[in-house]
């Protein structure tokens, strides 16, 4: 379960054995926890699904992603061997 950042109580992770998949990230605070899909092309993200998230921490954690967004495609990038170019 590689870690790609630690910030504001949140944990933002791949799991090790989902690279057949499209480029997502995993992210967990206390007993929240979410995924959401990475569009790389589109500068954009996609929540596929949630638990435990309030309004408040999934406003919070898509402000993360995408403050880090580069880094997060970069990192699966790195993790799965696949392009990681962002479009500005």
């Amino acid at each position: 379960m590689p870690t790609v950042l630690q910030i504001r109580g949140w944990r933002l992770f791949f799991y090790s054995n989902e690279g057949h998949e499209p480029p997502h990230i995993h992210a967990r605070k206390h007993n929240a926890e979410c995924k959401f899909r990475l569009r790389a092309e589109l500068f954009d993200i996609e929540e596929e699904w949630s638990h435990g998230m309030s309004s408040r921490l999934r406003r919070e954690i898509r402000k993360i992603m995408f403050e880090h967004f580069e880094l997060i495609v970069e990192e699966w990038g790195r993790s799965f061997g696949m392009d990681s170019d962002v479009e500005n």
